[in-house]
């Protein structure tokens, strides 16, 4: 279980997998300079709810992973997660496409999404 965490404050637990394709959505976004807000619902031990942050070029982001292994890459969930974050409501951690889609695995430029 991997940890988001916004310039200091709030954060939230995710599971390493989908962290690592938010990640990759994120930062391609902040590299041509878009921010987008990003939405996460609380767990229930924290009063539940949901949490909405906005992510822009000079933010602080920091994802913590605790595996040590890079996972294999979903080109699809990557484009379905790039449409949520361009969206008005932003993005949002959408669920990952069957691995039986034939474009699954690492493809040779996933962040073009």
């Amino acid at each position: 279980m991997g940890r988001f965490t916004y310039d200091g404050g709030p954060k939230v637990e995710i599971e390493d997998r989908a962290l690592t394709h938010l990640q990759l959505v994120m930062t391609a976004k902040l590299r041509r300079g878009e921010a987008f807000p990003f939405s996460w619902r609380e767990d229930a031990s924290v009063g539940g709810g949901r949490t909405t942050v906005w992510v822009h070029p000079a933010s602080s982001l920091v994802f913590k992973f605790f595996g040590s292994r890079a996972p294999d890459l979903n080109r699809h969930w990557m484009q379905d997660l790039a449409v949520t974050a361009a969206q008005p409501a932003g993005l949002y951690l959408t669920p990952e496409p069957l691995r039986g889609d034939p474009t699954w695995g690492n493809e040779e430029n996933p962040l073009l999404v």
